[in-house]
C-alpha cells in the first residue's frame, strides 16, 4: 500500500490529490487504465520471489488498482484496502475474513437485507450462526455475546429504517474480548464518517453509490485497519475476486467529485424534507440529522454530515392509493441502489425481515433517494403523487 497520506489538506483538496502519483505515470494527471492478467518476470529471481516485484499477476493489483486502493487508506487512514465487484461483495467478502465453522456473528437487525440474506442462507450453510440485535442497544449488546461470537456487524444509519447506531460503545465492549467489529458505512462514506477512527476494524461500503455517483458501476470497498488486514487480504485472495479496470477508473474519477455531490444531494433533501413536512399524509420523517430524528444526538455527536437518502412514514392508505403515489411519479425512478445523480422511490416491508427489533408501524415506509435535479421540480412531481393518492384514497 502507498503510505503518502493527504490527511494534512482540507477534504477538498484531499480528495484532488489522493490516489495520484503522475510523477510515476508519466506526468499525466490521471492513472493508466491498465488491463492486464500476466505480469512479465525479469528474471529467474524475481519470478521465485527472492527479488521484490512490485506486480505479479492482474488480478493482484495493477497501477490502476493501486490509485483506488491507495486513496482509500488516506481518506480511512487504514493500513489497506481491497476492491470487490460490489457493495454486497465487499459486506460478504469482510464477514468472510472474520469468521469460521462453529463462530456466531452479531448483525444488527436493520442490516442491509442482502447482506441478511447471506448470513441466512450461505454463511448458515458453513457452519457460522447469527445473532440479530437491536440496533439501539449500544453497550448492552455486550449481555448477548457468547463465547464463540468472533464479530459485530453494525450499519449506521440502518437501510431503510435509519436508526442510528452508537458505534463507539458498541466497539468499546467487542474489543474487549477481541472481536471484531465491521461496519456497513457506505450511506455516510468516509467524509461524513470516520470508521475506523471510532472503533470499527473493517470499514465497508458500496461504492457502487456515492463513490461512483452516476448509476452506471458497481463495486464495493473495504478498509481496514492493522489488526484487520492481514485477515482481509488473505481472504481477498482466496477468493480471487478482482474489479474490472474500467469499473475501477470510473470509481476513481467520481470520487474527485464526490463531497460536491454529497453536499448538493444534502442541500436538495433538506429542500424535500421541508415540504413533505407539511403533507397531512406524513407522519414521520426518518433523517439523523433532523433535529426530531430519535438519533440525531449521536450523529451530531460523531458524524460529519448528512447525504441524500431517507424515509417517510405515510398513515395507513390503501394498496391501490399507493400504486397511485408511485405510478404517478415523473423524476422519481422505481429503482433498486441509490447514490447516483437521479432521484428514486422505492416502498420497503421492513417487518418481513425484523426479528431482533421488529417493524410495528401502522402507516407505509416509502424511501426516497433525492438525486441531483432542481427541487423545484421534484417537489412539484411529489405533489402530483400526493394528489393521486388521496383521489385514489
Amino acid at each position: 500500500m502507498n503510505e503518502k497520506r493527504t490527511n494534512h489538506y482540507k477534504t477538498d483538496t484531499r480528495l484532488v490529490l489522493t490516489g495520484r502519483n503522475s510523477h510515476e505515470n508519466g506526468g499525466f494527471v490521471n492513472p493508466q487504465v491498465v488491463h492486464a492478467s500476466t505480469v512479465l518476470f525479469e528474471d529467474m529471481a524475481t519470478l521465485r520471489g527472492e527479488k521484490k516485484s512490485r506486480y505479479k499477476y492482474g488480478r493482484r493489483g495493477t497501477p490502476t488498482t493501486d490509485a483506488l486502493t491507495d486513496a482509500i487508506c488516506d481518506l480511512e487512514n487504514a493500513a489497506g484496502a481491497v476492491l470487490t465487484p460490489s457493495g454486497l461483495n465487499a459486506c460478504t467478502t469482510a464477514i468472510l475474513s472474520c469468521v469460521k465453522s462453529g463462530d456466531n456473528i452479531m448483525m444488527t437487525d436493520s442490516v442491509y437485507e442482502p447482506t441478511r440474506d447471506f448470513c441466512d442462507g450461505l454463511l448458515k450453510d458453513m457452519g457460522v450462526t447469527t445473532t440479530y440485535y437491536d440496533p439501539l442497544i449500544g453497550a448492552g449488546i455486550e449481555s448477548l455475546f457468547s463465547n464463540n461470537t468472533t464479530a459485530v456487524f453494525t450499519e449506521a444509519p440502518g437501510s431503510q429504517t435509519f436508526e442510528i447506531q452508537d458505534i463507539p460503545a458498541i466497539a468499546a465492549v467487542a474489543h474487549k474480548r477481541n472481536m471484531t467489529v465491521l461496519m456497513d458505512n457506505t450511506w455516510a462514506t468516509a467524509l461524513y464518517y470516520d470508521a475506523l477512527g471510532h472503533g470499527v476494524d473493517l470499514s465497508i461500503q458500496a461504492g457502487t453509490k456515492y463513490m461512483v455517483g452516476h448509476a452506471d458501476v458497481m463495486i464495493g470497498t473495504i478498509a481496514a485497519n492493522k489488526k484487520a488486514w492481514p485477515n482481509l487480504i488473505k481472504t481477498h485472495g482466496g477468493l480471487g475476486l478482482h474489479v474490472a479496470p474500467d469499473d475501477v477508473y470510473l470509481a476513481l474519477r467520481g470520487l474527485r467529485t464526490m463531497k460536491i455531490r454529497l453536499e448538493q444531494h444534502h442541500k436538495n433533501v433538506m429542500d424535500v424534507i421541508e415540504w413533505l413536512q407539511t403533507q397531512d399524509e406524513v407522519t414521520r420523517i426518518l433523517y439523523p440529522a433532523l433535529e426530531s430524528d430519535p438519533g440525531h444526538a449521536i450523529w451530531k455527536r460523531d458524524f460529519t454530515g448528512a447525504t441524500g437518502l431517507f424515509s417517510f412514514i405515510l398513515s395507513p392508505t390503501s394498496e391501490i392509493a399507493i400504486r397511485a403515489l408511485f405510478d404517478s411519479f415523473e423524476l422519481f425512478g422505481m429503482g433498486f441502489s441509490w447514490g447516483g445523480y437521479e432521484s428514486l422511490a422505492l416502498q420497503p416491508d421492513p417487518s418481513k425481515c425484523r426479528t431482533a427489533r421488529p417493524w410495528t408501524e401502522d402507516g407505509h415506509l416509502v424511501r426516497l433517494h433525492i438525486g441531483l435535479e432542481d427541487t423545484s421540480d421534484l417537489i412539484t412531481d411529489l405533489d402530483n403523487g400526493f394528489k393521486a393518492l388521496r383521489a385514489a384514497s
